[in-house]
């Protein structure tokens, strides 16, 4: 499989000595447990505990690699400022833009033949968790087409903010970080954490990812979901017959018990959780995790 180049995404650099406390009590990724070779997702959230900015992240030395939507970066960047006040912490943008990603035969041959800080390169933990070894290195290493990434995205059920979800409108549980490495819940308190906190030993996160298929193309982007007329969720990125999206898995599994026929506007659609979330369509009340 060919590496991609993703040249929408940037990158930034979080260093200083009190580099690992200032994100731990910031961000939702348990960065303590990052492993030296690990990308992990992570996000700032509002104090409602939406996600305002997401992002991968990942060791750099003493320091920390931040990777994010190009469209994304100033903004993060700005906020991190907002939140550094005094602390000994540096933040600065690299001059490098775009990433690499490798996976599969390319994948295992640059991992087997050199260390991650030889190859700059991270693995990313997401795709881990499908079975996946997917490696994420800065700058541009290939020139295979994106649309392979998203393909293999899409059949994995790993989203992307503007694509899958708008940023300050969904919640870590809606895109499966409880599931991903991206949200932690035994650090302590960061900006955003008695929300999520509270969605996670009450249950109540309804809102998921799912992929979805059907027997011809799927219509664009951004088109309703629905079930015997009711919205059910929103279309998010698509590839030919296959797509992900954010649904209400109440409703979705209520309605396939029902035998009611799912839509993507006018096109019948499946849908499924991904395998590596554990997570089953509810019933009746029934609880959505396996």
């Amino acid at each position: 499989m060919p590496a991609v180049f993703l040249k929408d995404r940037s990158l930034l650099f979080v260093s200083g000595a009190e580099a690992q406390s200032f994100l731990q009590n910031l961000i939702t990724t348990d960065i303590a447990a990052l492993e030296a070779d690990e990308a992990r997702p992570g996000a700032l959230l509002t104090p409602q505990g939406k996600i305002l900015f997401d992002f991968m992240i990942w060791r750099d030395g003493e320091g920390y690699t931040i990777e994010t939507d190009a469209g994304q970066r100033d903004g993060l960047l700005k906020r991190l400022t907002m939140y550094k006040l005094r602390a000994a912490v540096a933040l600065a943008p690299s001059t490098e833009e775009g990433v690499t990603v490798s996976w599969g035969e390319d994948a295992d041959g640059a991992w087997g033949s050199q260390s991650a800080r030889d190859s700059q390169g991270v693995r990313d933990s997401r795709f881990d968790k499908a079975g996946v070894t997917l490696i994420r290195r800065p700058g541009k290493h290939g020139d295979g087409a994106e649309a392979l990434y998203d393909a293999l995205r899409i059949s994995h059920g790993v989203v992307t903010s503007g694509s899958d979800f708008a940023l300050q409108d969904a919640f870590p549980h809606d895109v499966l970080m409880d599931f991903n490495g991206g949200l932690s819940f035994r650090k302590g308190c960061y900006v955003g954490q008695e929300v999520v906190s509270r969605m996670q030993h009450r249950g109540t996160a309804r809102r998921r990812v799912v992929t979805v298929s059907a027997a011809t193309v799927l219509p664009e982007t951004g088109t309703e979901i629905t079930a015997g007329g009711k919205p059910v969720g929103t279309l998010g990125s698509v590839e030919g017959g296959n797509g992900l999206a954010i649904v209400r898995i109440d409703r979705a599994g209520a309605a396939m018990a029902a035998g009611t026929p799912l839509l993507a506007g006018d096109t019948p659609v499946t849908l499924v959780l991904p395998a590596w979330s554990g997570l089953v369509f509810p019933t009746s009340g029934d609880e959505a995790s396996a």
